[in-house]
């Protein structure tokens, strides 16, 4: 038997974890209809976020975000260990107290669009993050305050969240 390269492992539980994020919200749809499925997965996913962001923390032995400096790393550490190599986005600080994310190719979009269902989807991506800074009791302004999907209905994907933390050194 062959060893498992932890980075090959990393990829297949990334991979596997989608595929069930698809496949749970395919057949919601299916049952409940895109009103309630939309709903249910917004919820779901901010909610693991809350749990997810302390898993992370106390991995990497954080205790609490008072800093931008701090959010910054948290960030920094946790936003890689989510990645698949079939995701393509990035973050970037484009301002002391504002983080960028963008979606470059949004996996989403695309499994969405191949089951006909996109013109109906509220993007649930977005609430991942803001289920962490919600986690964090960090207070923020985010831009574009969008609902549906950004790529479906823009051709392109991002927000703008603007923190009120300072920039000291991590806390």
């Amino acid at each position: 038997m062959q060893a498992i390269d932890p980075q090959q492992l990393q990829q297949l539980l990334i991979r596997n974890w989608m595929t069930h994020d698809a496949m749970w919200f395919r057949h919601c749809a299916e049952q409940c209809g895109m009103e309630k499925t939309n709903a249910i997965n917004r919820a779901a996913v901010r909610s693991m976020a809350a749990v997810e962001i302390r898993r992370i923390m106390k991995l990497v032995g954080i205790d609490e975000v008072r800093s931008m400096a701090a959010l910054r790393n948290l960030i920094d550490t946790a936003a890689p260990l989510l990645k698949g190599d079939f995701m393509d986005f990035a973050w970037t600080y484009p301002a002391p107290e504002v983080v960028r994310w963008d979606m470059r190719r949004c996996f989403a979009f695309e499994g969405v669009s191949k089951l006909g269902l996109i013109a109906e989807y509220q993007c649930g991506i977005f609430e991942r993050l803001e289920g962490w800074f919600d986690a964090l009791g960090l207070a923020y302004e985010v831009q574009p305050v969008i609902t549906g999907c950004m790529m479906h209905s823009h051709g392109a994907c991002f927000r703008e969240y603007r923190f009120a933390l300072g920039t000291a050194a991590p806390s």
